[in-house]
């Protein structure tokens, strides 16, 4: 037998250790192929949603390269670490220690070319099913499965230098000082682990200022919040765990009544070593817990947006016009035009608005005229306005605005045209976009509007045109008015956006761009996600294994000494659940505490909720740690109940 031969044997004969830095080496490989194939897919010919490809997948390549090598970096310290007792007995018969680098960089680069190779076959396979569901995502006609060389070297090359660093930098890891130290095996690293009473305290006032700040948040601190609260919550987290904790526990032994109460004793105490001894693991877990929490649950957010524009835009095309626009009747001619060659059916409302100041509030007022209003609310389904001589409604710019506007009386008088009129109540739908037709808007009759026009005594009546289409399929507008859209976003790259006497908004267009960027943006989360979750699980899964000898030996001891089965499983359950759901738990509360930040972002821009999202989120991270925790719980109780 050869030296490779005897390497490639240690990765065979310790495959049960190796097992989840495999399998979370092999995903990794297999979704930064796929998201190789997007960024280098050759149908991709809409300039937006290519540039949305690249820079989304080029930052998620990124971000998964930096944590796949940090999450590797960990994992081999663990494994060696266990493997320290062979290694002892490896260098005791006489290797030298260049030739035990040699052995871990062989052994590292067989396990890193196996989970490229399978990773890298398995994203191919799976590409077809991934760019179908891109493909419906961004609704592109067609997203083919294609065969190209770059994805293929990119990943090959982005993890082959990965596994290279990580198998030159392993051997740093073992100490190889005293050879005795080695064959004493990891349980020689067990000691007197202390604890900071400051540190303790310190950590819980840390989180709790942390949650106390992101629960009472408000428009004001929201933007200050993001950049204090994230180190003030991570810098709690870790001495919560390596000192927040301990003290806790302690202070739990003190307490007779429960700590001895039969097998308390031993799995409290247990606890305590458990938690010093793996205070920085249970640490990175709450974090990468959260941070897969977060990022899918902000991008569902998000995708909640998304599904609530129509509400929020009720209109499929608007074109506003003020009266010195020679491009007024071109421009609609344009729009009309396109519209028939897309087939697509439209009713058009015109409105004239008139722009006068309010004697009450000192500020601006668009006016619309009654019968406008109908003709447009009966295009909606809205019931129609009946208003009598000398009242007016209000017009709420958006849904939450209707009831504090509709409790209010105003009394008042248009300076322009000294027409006295008594504001009393709103309009109970929203027929327009959010502030489209100005912050303050009112409806009067048609007598009064004409009144107000005829009277108006400025140099020149504040006059301009609103054309409302309403458009059943409004989402196949997106074609529709491209080049008044790009002529409105040229003007405004080059500053002079205030300076047209015109404006248009297609929400089907902006809907199509943001519901194609909110989306990609949430499939990549969701894929990270899943890293990050699996990644977080193995670490726990690193620990429990390199340490099962051990707990073996202690509960073959326990048996002997009349420990039952029934007895066993519970002390198994009170070890295990407090190691894969105690950091989840916290990471939980950390991103429930983090939403309720999100949600007054939303709630100042869309006056969205996002509760839904956040329950579904939750709820689907907690159904796959019991499943993962229910895996390792019968993995580790059959390999515990085998003698060895």
């Amino acid at each position: 037998m050869n030296f490779r031969q005897f390497a490639y044997r240690n990765v065979v004969r310790n495959r049960r250790i190796y097992a989840a830095f495999f399998m979370a080496s092999v995903f990794s490989v297999m979704v930064f192929f796929l998201y190789s194939m997007l960024l280098f897919h050759p149908s991709i010919e809409d300039r937006f949603v290519q540039e949305i490809a690249i820079i989304g997948m080029g930052v998620a390549e990124i971000v998964l390269y930096i944590f796949t090598l940090f999450f590797l970096f960990y994992s081999m310290r663990a494994f060696l670490q266990a493997r320290s007792k062979e290694f002892g007995i490896l260098l005791h018969l006489g290797m030298k220690k260049g030739q035990l680098n040699r052995l871990i960089f062989i052994e590292t680069m067989l396990i890193g070319i196996a989970a490229i190779g399978i990773g890298t076959a398995l994203g191919f396979t799976f590409s077809k099913f991934f760019l179908m569901v891109v493909r419906e995502v961004v609704s592109l006609p067609a997203l083919p499965l294609y065969l190209s060389w770059k994805p293929f070297v990119l990943t090959i090359s982005a993890f082959l230098s990965l596994f290279t660093i990580i198998s030159y930098i392993a051997p740093v890891f073992i100490r190889t000082g005293k050879v005795v130290d080695l064959l004493r095996g990891d349980g020689n690293e067990k000691g007197n682990y202390g604890y900071s009473k400051l540190r303790g305290y310190v950590g819980l006032f840390f989180l709790g200022l942390s949650y106390a700040m992101a629960a009472f948040t408000s428009n004001s601190t929201v933007i200050s919040l993001f950049i204090f609260l994230p180190p003030l919550a991570t810098i709690g987290t870790y001495y919560f765990f390596t000192d927040s904790v301990p003290l806790i526990l302690h202070s739990l032994r003190k307490q007779r009544w429960l700590f001895w109460r039969r097998y308390r004793l031993f799995t409290i105490s247990e606890g305590i070593v458990w938690l010093r001894e793996n205070a920085r693991m249970f640490f990175i877990v709450t974090i990468v817990s959260t941070l897969a929490f977060m990022s899918v649950g902000t991008l569902a957010s998000l995708t909640s947006f998304a599904s609530q524009y129509r509400e929020m835009n009720p209109l499929g095309l608007v074109y506003i016009s003020e009266e010195s626009n020679r491009f007024e009747q071109a421009h609609i001619v344009e729009l009309l035009t396109e519209l028939e060659e897309e087939e697509l059916d439209y009713e058009l409302t015109v409105f004239t608005i008139l722009r006068q100041r309010s004697s009450f509030s000192g500020g601006l007022v668009d006016i619309l005229r009654q019968s406008d209003v109908n003709m447009l609310a009966h295009t909606l389904g809205y019931p129609p306005l009946h208003l009598e001589k000398g009242k007016a409604l209000f017009l709420p710019p958006s849904i939450s605005s209707y009831k504090s506007l509709n409790a209010r009386v105003v009394n008042t008088v248009l300076e322009e045209s000294e027409v006295a009129i008594r504001i009393d109540g709103a309009y109970p739908h929203q027929l327009f976009a959010a502030n489209s037709v100005g912050t303050n808007a009112i409806v009067l009759n048609d007598a009064d509007f004409e009144l107000a026009l005829v009277r108006d005594k400025s140099e020149s009546a504040n006059l301009y045109r609103y054309y409302a289409f309403h458009i059943p399929e409004w989402q196949k507008t997106k074609e529709i008015g491209v080049a008044i859209d790009a002529s409105l976003t040229e003007t405004f790259i080059k500053g002079n956006s205030n300076s047209l006497p015109y404006s248009f908004d297609n929400p089907g267009l902006n809907y199509s761009i943001i519901r194609t960027t909110f989306s990609l943006l949430l499939l990549t989360g969701l894929l990270l996600a899943v890293v990050f979750f699996l990644a977080a699980g193995s670490f726990i899964y690193f620990r429990l294994y390199t340490r099962l000898d051990q707990d073996r030996k202690q509960f073959d001891i326990l048996r002997r000494l009349g420990l039952t089965d029934r007895e066993f499983k519970k002390i198994v359950n009170q070890q295990l659940i407090p190691q894969f759901f105690f950091p989840w738990g916290v990471a939980m509360l950390h991103s429930s505490f983090a939403f309720l930040s999100l949600q007054v972002i939303w709630d100042a821009l869309a006056e969205i909720s996002i509760v839904k999202e956040l329950v579904i989120v939750l709820t689907g991270f907690t159904m796959m740690q019991l499943f993962y925790f229910y895996l390792i719980r019968w993995r580790y109780l059959a390999h515990i109940r085998t003698p060895r």
